[in-house]
């Protein structure tokens, strides 16, 4: 039977979930939200909504319900861009899909690598397609130096003994914050909130 929402989505719409292994977590932790995966509605098949992402290890289509099963607790926001989009901006984003499928999974988050991470490839859909800026591009410099509880620990050894300060990445936070995309659902009345009590409750298990 075909998956009931409680709102009517749309192409081009942005869906944030919140992974809960330890990566996800840090990156959750590092830029204050409480979501660090993202993805974009393309179409429908009839019996459910396709979102496209970048996941680990290639990027690919699925399904809503299965993009949302992934995420801790089900939770899960969507967002669209301010005014909505016409027929031609929904085929524009559409037709961005194709040439960003079967990419290997970028770990180092390097906005200008060919590879991709889930921000980025939804960044750079609404950017090539659209000229709209859903999000920011920054260094890991800013990001990290700008939350004084940032893991350094954690991502000096996960980029192997040296953070690529200067490296420039898009996070899913900054999606989340962007003003260009307005909340259109939420799963958990608090979907807002910097980092769920799930993250400190594993982190505390795993930092003992």
């Amino acid at each position: 039977m075909p998956a009931n929402y409680p709102v009517n989505f749309d192409i081009g719409d942005v869906v944030f979930t919140c992974i809960g292994t330890s990566l996800f977590r840090h990156i959750s932790a590092a830029s204050l939200c409480w979501s660090n995966h993202v993805g974009i509605i393309v179409g429908h098949d009839g019996r459910d909504y396709i979102v496209a992402e970048s996941r680990v290890p290639l990027s690919c289509t699925t399904t809503l319900s299965r993009f949302i099963n992934r995420s801790v607790e089900g939770r899960y926001s969507v967002c669209r861009l301010g005014g909505g989009l016409s027929g031609d901006q929904k085929r524009a984003i559409v037709e961005q899909v194709p040439s960003r499928l079967n990419k290997l999974y970028h770990t180092g988050f390097n906005y200008d690598s060919s590879r991709q991470f889930c921000s980025k490839f939804v960044f750079d859909i609404y950017q090539n397609a659209l000229s709209v800026d859903v999000g920011q591009v920054e260094t890991f410099e800013r990001l990290l130096t700008s939350n004084p509880d940032a893991k350094l620990k954690f991502w000096t050894l996960w980029f192997l003994g040296s953070i690529p300060w200067h490296r420039k990445t898009v996070t899913p936070a900054s999606l989340w914050n962007s003003p260009a995309l307005l909340p259109i659902f939420h799963s958990h009345p608090d979907a807002s909130e910097t980092a769920p009590d799930w993250y400190y409750r594993e982190s505390a298990m795993q930092d003992a």
